[in-house]
């Protein structure tokens, strides 16, 4: 039945039943019309208004069920959906517009799939353009200022001297983001060897203070899926330092029955009420990537209670999790790579490992 014929019923139905009171009713007017008639009529008129909107109110509830859903909708959020109830034209336009959040949710997926490949692509040529072209004209001035130094008369070798050092900074300044651009670690080393990377290059230029522990048997993850873990520690790392305050950061990972989760905790100001910026949605749309779930959340004050901070947990799912570990995930890899800012791997990574960085 469309909808147009529920809710003529629904008024035909109240009209009926108050022409039949008023047919089979005691109920006489007058004329002229007596302040008691007057009384009862207005009366009636408003049990039949009162009547007429508890009905439209009921047959037209899941209208207003889909319209919240409308409002509150986040691709960034998938599976959420109203449920399908009403009849005839109701039950088909909610059925309708869960259609359309699948498709839009896959879409955007999608699009964010083929727009974060070419980020990441750019990410590896800028950064191997830097390593490569101003990386070794950078080392090759060096060079040529040390050996001017050499030769320099005394009063001008301090000077020289001095242009060596800032240029040595300004490569490994250069270097440093070469490594955040694209980490080589996470792809010679593994997954673990590159957080623990992340966070020694976070506390010796921040001061702050993390400590990670990681599971010793992680199960086998995808290039895609350690690519996203690194990436959203890192954003989640890079936010704390620049907008949370904090003291210290707590950062795990670990196993869980259906998959693995990333967790950073800090003791900062916390989000409170601020709408998301860009970074944590950057961080969402990466895990709809691998249909992970992010959640950001408020985690501990710096007296160890609630009420301050920051939690941020990333679940990944994984599919077919029957053991296993992936590349470096026990933590024991004994290289300290050209981007491993020389970290000790040699401890188990089940051990809870404090870094802290120099204030």
């Amino acid at each position: 039945m469309s909808l147009f014929w529920r809710i003529f019923l629904l008024n035909a139905a109240v009209l009926f039943a108050a022409t039949a009171l008023l047919l089979l009713g005691p109920v006489t007017v007058s004329a002229p019309v007596l302040l008691t008639e007057a009384l009862i009529m207005a009366l009636g008129l408003a049990a039949m208004l009162v009547a007429n909107a508890a009905l439209l109110r009921i047959g037209l509830a899941p209208l207003q069920r889909l319209t919240r859903a409308m409002t509150t909708t986040d691709l960034l959020r998938p599976g959420r959906r109203p449920a399908v109830s009403g009849h005839g034209e109701i039950a088909d336009l909610i059925r309708t517009f869960n259609t359309m959040l699948d498709r839009l949710e896959a879409e955007r997926a999608a699009s964010s799939g083929l727009a974060l490949s070419a980020q990441e692509a750019e990410r590896r040529r800028i950064a191997q353009e830097l390593h490569d072209e101003i990386g070794q004209t950078l080392t090759a001035v060096l060079l040529e200022l040390k050996r001017v130094a050499d030769r320099a008369p005394a009063p001008l070798r301090d000077e020289l001297r001095h242009v060596q050092e800032t240029t040595r900074d300004s490569l490994d300044e250069i270097r440093r983001i070469a490594r955040r651009l694209r980490p080589g670690v996470l792809e010679e080393l593994g997954l673990i060897s590159a957080l623990k990377a992340l966070t020694s290059e976070l506390t010796t230029h921040s001061g702050l203070s993390v400590r990670s522990g990681f599971d010793s048997a992680l199960p086998r993850l995808g290039e895609d899926v350690e690519l996203v873990l690194y990436r959203v520690a890192q954003e989640g790392l890079t936010n704390i330092v620049r907008h949370a305050d904090a003291r210290q950061v707590d950062l795990t990972l670990r196993r869980t029955s259906g998959g693995v989760e990333l967790r950073l905790r800090d003791d900062g100001r916390g989000i409170g009420t601020a709408t998301e910026g860009a970074g944590i949605r950057g961080m969402r749309e990466r895990a709809l990537l691998i249909g992970a779930e992010l959640s950001v959340g408020r985690g501990r004050g710096r007296s160890g209670g609630t009420g301050g901070g920051t939690d941020v947990r990333l679940r990944v799912p994984i599919s077919g999790d029957a053991g296993g570990s992936s590349d470096g995930a026990d933590g024991s890899d004994g290289a300290d790579g050209a981007d491993g800012g020389g970290i000790d791997h040699s401890k188990q990574s089940n051990e809870s490992d404090e870094i802290k960085g120099s204030d």
